[in-house]
């Protein structure tokens, strides 16, 4: 009789208190490797402690490239995941494939999460964004590149970071020789010396608005600024004033951090890992520019990837989404994920939390990228949107290896560039009718 009652009165208890609500899961595949992973899932578990109606599950899909074929294989076979992170070359493909995404500007508002682009900073807001200003992904590990130096090598050869190309080959590399390093490496042609060399110039990179307007484009590959930028480059090899070791990342890196090269052209999210690798005092400024093209140089274009929210999902799901993306812009994420990793604070709000923090009177390098970022804007420098531009982006680094490796001229190289991507576009462009 007392079991009995005991049970009674539990379920009684049970009835009166009501069903308990089920937790909305949702899935977050991602190229986050390493300690980049590790802090990914510290969001995601942060996110999961946070709140109780909601669960996310990041999963590593492998390289950005393999990320994106995953998720376009899983739209495909209506097995999307809630969110894929495309990197930038790729951002023309997903937003391309008609009703593949939801906008994550429409995503927030109509999950009641307040949104207005003016509160992202300046280089960020339109990259992922269509030709009307509408935001399609959100920006998440966004970086630019920068120029690194080693302080030591600069005061042996008794000179500061050059701001120009024109002062880097007249009088820091020079010196830099003089003084026994090797002047200059960097390490993404296509990212570093030509997509965020037509930003940085304000110089038109495609037609149709560098793609936003149109899938219909052609490259501006044949453009004599950029042409005569890698004939530059390419004596700068042949004179000792740089160093070219071949087109992978690591490659020309890893002299810098060796302490062999002077100056060294990567990304701001680097900062992270070069605080770890690197012997040495380091420090970071601007990209530099040629003062013959423009006196007014301009905002770089951002790397990295965005977060897109995909389509076909529940209502539930989709304000899980919009729920996690709201934590994930808040001002203390953010600034984590800029201490941990190096990529910049993607809202005015937490880079304003990093400056109070005193996060740049301890490191300042760490500031450069959204410095740069926040230059002013020309009429070429919202970004880029090209298809099949992963496929692009190989031929340049074959053509461009070849070029300075000696196997081919500078007109073969450029000529086989332009052709090759202006028949990519336009395949592309048959995709999208």
């Amino acid at each position: 009789m007392k079991t009995t009652s005991v049970i009674f009165a539990g379920a009684t208890i049970a009835a009166l208190a009501g069903p308990v609500a089920a937790q909305t899961e949702i899935e977050w595949w991602h190229a986050m490797g390493g300690s980049l992973g590790e802090t990914v899932n510290k969001i995601a578990t942060d996110f999961n402690a946070n709140q109780s109606d909601y669960v996310i599950t990041p999963v590593f899909k492998g390289s950005y490239e393999e990320t994106l074929t995953a998720g376009i294989a899983a739209f495909r076979a209506g097995e999307q995941p809630n969110i894929l992170q495309v990197f930038d070359a790729g951002a023309a493909t997903v937003i391309g494939a008609k009703g593949a995404t939801v906008p994550v500007q429409d995503l927030l508002t109509d999950n009641g999460v307040s949104f207005d682009i003016e509160d992202y900073i300046s280089g960020v807001r339109y990259f992922y964004a269509d030709s009307d200003g509408k935001m399609i992904g959100m920006p998440f590990n966004s970086s630019s590149p920068i120029m690194y130096y080693n302080v030591e090598a600069l005061e042996a050869a008794g000179v500061t970071p050059p701001v120009t190309w024109e002062e880097f080959q007249d009088v820091t590399a020079p010196a830099l020789v003089e003084a026994g390093y090797i002047p200059l490496s960097q390490s993404h042609m296509p990212w570093v010396f030509t997509e965020n060399f037509f930003s940085r110039h304000n110089l038109q990179f495609a037609t149709g608005n560098n793609g936003y307007d149109s899938a219909d484009v052609v490259i501006n590959m044949d453009a004599p600024e950029i042409r005569d930028h890698f004939e530059a480059f390419k004596s700068w090899i042949d004179n000792g004033y740089a160093g070219f070791y071949g087109a992978g990342w690591d490659d020309n890196a890893t002299p810098f951090e060796q302490g062999k090269v002077g100056l060294w052209l990567g990304s701001s999210g680097s900062f992270g890992g070069l605080q770890q690798t690197a012997e040495f005092d380091f420090s970071a400024t601007y990209l530099p520019y040629w003062e013959a093209i423009t006196t007014e140089p301009k905002q770089t274009f951002i790397g990295g990837a965005a977060l897109f929210a995909m389509s076909g999902q529940p209502e539930d799901e989709n304000k899980a989404t919009a729920e996690f993306f709201r934590y994930l812009t808040s001002p203390e994420v953010q600034y984590m994920w800029h201490q941990e990793t190096g990529y910049v604070p993607i809202t005015e709000a937490a880079y304003e939390v990093a400056k109070a923090d005193g996060h740049y009177d301890r490191f300042p390098a760490a500031e450069v990228g959204i410095q740069q970022l926040s230059l002013p804007a020309g009429e070429w420098t919202r970004g880029y949107r090209m298809g099949f531009y992963v496929q692009i982006r190989d031929v340049m680094n074959r053509e461009y290896t070849r070029y300075l490796t000696g196997e081919t001229s500078l007109d073969d190289a450029f000529t086989a560039i332009k052709t090759e991507a202006d028949e990519l576009l336009s395949r592309f462009a048959q995709t999208q009718g």
